[in-house]
């Protein structure tokens, strides 16, 4: 049963990313950037949806009330491409940092550009923070939340990667709060695997950080929430069938 669902998933997958694709490009073309990103809220909801009702995955939100509506930098754990779906239905309006590795999609490149996104290279270090220097003009203007994978890398569940800190050079230089996130969504769709477990699994926004001054303290202190509550969730949901 889980090989059929997972089947029929992949299907409306490749379905529904296609059109919104194609979709999201024709917005992109219109002034301004509400409409591009109502379909991109809009693309969330439909993969949340059949994520759902055809692969048996059911998202329990918790902790939504530690997003304002002041502008924070969203860090979140990264264990699945079902993460960024959850996000785009969830959080509105949301902007977002994403690796180049995106840029070789057809539609993808024009589409994030307009979208605001800032695009890094998967490599980090000095070449990703100059990128995102040049982006800070563009984001201290920009009113909606930014989401940020810290470890730059898709992680199974109880893995972790060292986290990167342009987290919190990103949230320093604009003034804003980190919200952590934490999920167990890898024990249902674990990174880029074919078959989808049908499960309840948990997506958890946790109390806002402040970057303050100190960099490896802040880092210390964001790294050891996010991965001791995703732990929890995991723990927590393993023994689901």
């Amino acid at each position: 049963m889980k090989l059929i669902r997972s089947m029929l998933f992949e299907i409306a997958y490749w379905l529904v990313t296609i059109s919104f694709a194609v979709i999201c490009f024709v917005l992109a073309v219109l002034p301004g950037k509400r409409p591009l990103s109502f379909g991109l809220f809009t693309y969330g909801r439909a993969m949340a949806f059949i994520m759902r009702f055809i692969a048996g995955i059911r998202i329990d939100l918790r902790g939504t009330q530690h997003l304002s509506r002041t502008p924070s930098v969203i860090a979140a754990k990264h264990q699945s491409w079902g993460d960024g779906f959850i996000m785009l239905a969830t959080v509105r309006p949301l902007a977002f940092v994403a690796g180049d590795h995106l840029m070789k999609f057809p539609l993808v490149g024009f589409i994030l550009k307009k979208a605001g996104a800032v695009v890094l290279s998967n490599n980090g270090g000095e070449e990703a923070r100059a990128r995102m220097a040049a982006s800070l003009s563009a984001l201290q203007k920009d009113k909606r939340h930014i989401l940020i994978y810290p470890e730059g890398h898709l992680s199974a569940p109880g893995e972790k990667h060292p986290y990167r800190k342009g987290v919190y050079h990103l949230a320093r230089d604009l003034g804003r709060p980190v919200v952590p996130v934490a999920t167990s969504l890898g024990l249902a769709w674990d990174r880029q695997a074919f078959i989808k477990r049908p499960r309840t699994v948990t997506v958890e926004f946790l109390p806002p950080l402040e970057p303050g001054d100190d960099k490896d303290a802040f880092m210390g202190q964001l790294e050891d929430r996010i991965e001791t509550r995703t732990a929890e969730l995991i723990r927590a949901g393993s023994g689901e069938d």
